[in-house]
């Protein structure tokens, strides 16, 4: 009997304050339907004790079995205390983000890539700016009645005071559907240290190499790294940190998987020196496979960009990454569409779940199937609309 394909996934989500278990019922929701789709079997189990957090897959595809552990790399507690600020801090984060991207030159580079993601930072700029207005507007409305009414001023301050603090509030109460704080607590973030990472991120980003570096000594087939948005670009640095490791020659397949990458939002930073090395180190290595998939209907990602060569640092030995696109035009039905019309935040989900008329690009027969990432893709072209324009700062 044939020994099922055996895979260790490490997913690394982008910046989200929400609890690891998210993505693993994301997964079991997805997983179903596609198999309906797709034509596999696929049950999921609980990993065994002192694992961290994930999950387990034992699948049946046409082409064979495989089972596949999967854990999240969790780093939503750094994302939730860099949050934990409130209105006012919020609004000094936005005066000071915006200086940097502003002042670097980061955003005159970035608006010679995608509109989208662009707008999408733009985007909490002009919500918080608007409610400002509104607050503003709020407190001299209340001033001036209480003035008419009164003739106290110091009664009018203190009110105009209240109702400015009450508009800011309610706002802020409402961001679960409008998103702007969390948006820009996400570019605040990046920005903190002017593109460098914060010392608690490159403590968790070693205490993941670790745990990557320990697979490599498993009895398995394929060590895949998969990072989303933001965390497609802690990939590329678990990555490289990984590779200049001595991994050895006789260890499983290696490979990298970034989906909906906004990398030029940290690489372009001055301070982002550490990203860049490390994207310019990983484009050249033999040791792996390194897909990037985004896709234009994502309008929160860079679709298309090649990361390394539009970050400036690609060099005459660039071979990673294979830039494709998943084509939510040709991958998504006429109806799916019409339905994620305006949903910017799940599109951006879309590469982790269910394609009703998938193509090459399939999650979850990539992450549970028989079939390593890199023979998947080999014989794969990059997509036509590749980006590969240097706009970036480059190395010193």
């Amino acid at each position: 009997m044939t020994r099922p394909f055996r895979r260790r996934v490490f997913y690394l989500p982008g910046f989200d304050p929400m609890p690891p278990r998210r993505y693993r019922e994301l997964f079991r929701q997805e997983a179903r339907k596609q198999a309906k789709v797709s034509g596999f079997d696929l049950a999921m189990e609980k990993p065994g004790k002192g694992a961290g957090f994930g999950w387990q897959t034992h699948a049946r595809f046409p082409g064979g079995e495989a089972r596949t552990r999967f854990d999240v790399l969790v780093w939503s507690d750094l994302v939730q205390a860099s949050m934990k600020g409130g209105i006012l801090t919020t609004y000094a984060q936005l005066v000071r983000t915006a200086w940097i991207y502003i002042a670097s030159g980061a955003l005159r580079r970035l608006m010679r890539l995608r509109r989208g993601p662009v707008l999408a930072a733009l985007y909490p700029v002009v919500v918080l700016v608007l409610q400002l207005i509104a607050a503003i507007l709020a407190a001299l409305l209340a001033g001036w009645t209480a003035m008419d009414l009164t003739g106290q001023g110091w009664l009018a301050a203190i009110l105009g005071i209240v109702a400015a603090w009450g508009v800011l509030s309610l706002a802020a109460s409402q961001d679960h559907r409008l998103f702007a704080y969390y948006l820009m607590h996400d570019y605040a973030f990046t920005a903190s240290l002017r593109g460098a990472y914060p010392p608690e991120l490159e403590k968790r980003l070693a205490r993941f190499t670790d745990r990557v570096a320990d697979a490599l000594a498993e009895d398995v087939d394929e060590v895949l790294v998969v990072g989303h948005s933001s965390g497609a670009y802690l990939a590329v640095s678990l990555m490289a940190d990984l590779l200049r490791r001595d991994v050895g020659p006789h260890r499983p397949a290696l490979t990298l998987l970034t989906l909906g990458h906004v990398v030029p939002m940290a690489s372009f930073l001055p301070g982002a020196q550490r990203l860049r090395a490390d994207l310019a180190f990983l484009s050249e290595r033999p040791e792996l496979f390194w897909l990037d998939v985004t896709a234009p209907g994502d309008p929160c990602s860079f679709a298309l960009c090649d990361p390394v060569a539009v970050s400036g640092v690609a060099g005459p030995g660039q071979r990673w990454p294979l830039v494709i696109s998943a084509a939510f035009s040709h991958t998504l039905s006429p109806r799916l569409q019409r339905d994620l019309r305006w949903r910017w935040f799940r599109l951006h989900l879309q590469y982790l779940c269910a394609f009703d008329r998938p193509g090459d690009y399939d999650y979850f027969a990539i992450t549970a199937g028989p079939c390593a990432l890199s023979d998947r893709f080999a014989a794969r072209k990059p997509s036509p609309g590749r980006i590969a324009v240097p706009v970036g700062p480059g190395l010193p």
